[in-house]
């Protein structure tokens, strides 16, 4: 952690505060926005089969997306239990080791029923009141694209671990060589180039599954070679249990998990309701949805940050350095997504052009859906900022239970319900449904941030400073 200035009210205070959370904030953003081309490659790639195959992948996708998520949420639990251990003994090494173990078998405990669930795609899709073609194209997608599941938690969990201990620069650099990895196989095994089968969809499925167990390797060989990192061991002997620490795992991830899923699950439902609509627009929530998805990878990694930098702080008992940390990352955040706002609202064309082949029919009315789509994705572009890093830095106090509630209330009480009448009772259709979710987006923000603002009159500081990982 860096050290703080003798006075923690001075400029000086602030501008090394900044200092260090830009230092450790952009490669995770880098990652971020990384991994999410990953998943823009797919759809650009789908939207090269056409307009049919772009609708089934968003549909498998998005259920796909229902499971990662949550993984993604109680993943995250890894960093502030390490961040706090930090900040409390800066050499810790058993206790940082256990975490991440326990974190190995959180991974191990969610793959095994999500591919069970997965396989049933195709029901699944068909009970929603899908297009019986799409959902059985849609399932053909997941069935390849499951696998990657579980090595993708994993190397979530290392993720958690290099970036506690404020490095995440490896991070990045494996998600690097996984990108064009990606593409290479979507190109292969889609398309059947270089003498590969012509898979299709399935193809992308693959390449993707095949990307995930890449990243968990490449991070696994990191920890295991460089010196900074080799002296935990976390590779050794990982199939030992420590149930007390595997509870407490949960009992923080848990939350967070359900916070991160009902956010992205209502953006799932989205998609779901899209296809009620019709095929046009949902292949135009496809592309919108992805363009918001990469803007808002920015936030996210600042979010992350400040999880690691408010949970170090917490951890050494400075109420001051928690306090500046949260208000930098939000600060970052906030400015960072005024500026994609307006690229949305005026230049949607830009963005929208290189996911569709104009040439294909029907393009151009997903194309214009698209960039109506995006304007309201502008509308909500500060509440998403603002309800992410807000998140993130309670997080960082291990505060996970009442932010789960707001996220609840606020996605699944008003965003879906909102966006349902307004997309099948109004005309607004696919319009109607967008708004509905900025307006759930709004609601969280406010909430979230009104419990950081009141952290101390709560007493979060104090309960959280007497947790024990």
């Amino acid at each position: 952690m860096s050290t703080i200035a003798a006075n923690p009210t001075s400029p000086q205070s602030w501008l090394t505060e900044a200092r260090a959370m830009l230092a450790l904030s952009w490669p995770m953003v880098l990652t971020n926005v990384a991994q999410t081309a990953m998943t823009a490659t797919d759809v650009v790639m789908m939207g090269h089969l056409g307009p049919r195959a772009l609708a089934a992948g968003a549909l498998g996708g998005n259920l796909y997306t229902a499971f990662l998520i949550f993984g993604i949420g109680v993943m995250s639990a890894v960093s502030p239990m390490i961040a706090i251990e930090l900040g409390r003994n800066r050499h810790a090494v058993r206790d940082l080791r256990r975490t991440v173990r326990q974190g190995f078998w959180a991974a191990a405990t969610m793959a095994g029923p999500m591919w069970l669930i997965l396989w049933q795609a195709e029901s699944i899709l068909n009970a929603m009141g899908q297009d019986p073609v799409l959902a059985k194209a849609a399932a053909s997608y997941v069935h390849t694209l499951q696998w990657g599941l579980l090595p993708f938690f994993l190397y979530l969990c290392l993720r958690g671990f290099v970036a506690a201990l404020q490095r995440p620069r490896w991070a990045f650099v494996v998600v690097l060589f996984a990108v064009p990895f990606n593409a290479f196989a979507n190109w292969c095994l889609m398309f059947g180039n270089l003498g590969f089968p012509a898979l299709g969809l399935p193809g992308s499925g693959f390449a993707t599954a095949l990307s995930s167990a890449l990243m968990f390797a490449g991070l696994a060989l990191v920890v295991s070679l460089d010196r900074r990192f080799r002296r935990y061991h976390l590779l050794g002997r990982f199939w030992v249990p420590d149930w007390q620490r595997y509870r407490t795992y949960w009992r923080l991830g848990f939350p967070i998990g359900l916070t991160v899923a009902f956010e992205v699950v209502i953006f799932n439902g989205a998609a779901f309701m899209m296809g009620l609509i019709g095929e046009a627009s949902l292949a135009a929530h496809a592309i919108a949805i992805q363009i918001a998805s990469l803007t808002f990878m920015v936030p996210l990694g600042i979010g992350q940050a400040g999880t690691v930098r408010v949970g170090r702080a917490f951890g050494a008992g400075s109420h001051d350095a928690v306090g500046r940390a949260g208000a930098v990352a939000l600060t970052l955040a906030l400015g960072f997504m005024a500026l994609t706002a307006l690229l949305m609202a005026l230049a949607p064309q830009w963005l929208v052009a290189p996911f569709l082949d104009r040439s294909r029919p029907g393009a151009d009315e997903v194309a214009v859906l698209a960039m109506a789509f995006l304007s309201y994705a502008a509308i909500f572009q500060l509440a998403d900022g603002a309800q992410v890093v807000g998140s993130a830095i309670l997080r960082g106090l291990g505060d996970t239970r009442l932010p789960m509630i707001f996220a609840g209330l606020g996605y699944w009480g008003i965003g879906l319900p909102l966006s349902a009448a307004l997309g099948f009772l109004t005309p607004l259709a696919g319009r109607g449904i967008w708004i509905g979710l900025a307006i759930g987006l709004t609601v969280v923000a406010a909430m979230m941030l009104g419990r950081w603002f009141a952290r101390e009159k709560l007493g979060l500081v104090t309960t959280a400073r007497a947790a024990t990982f």
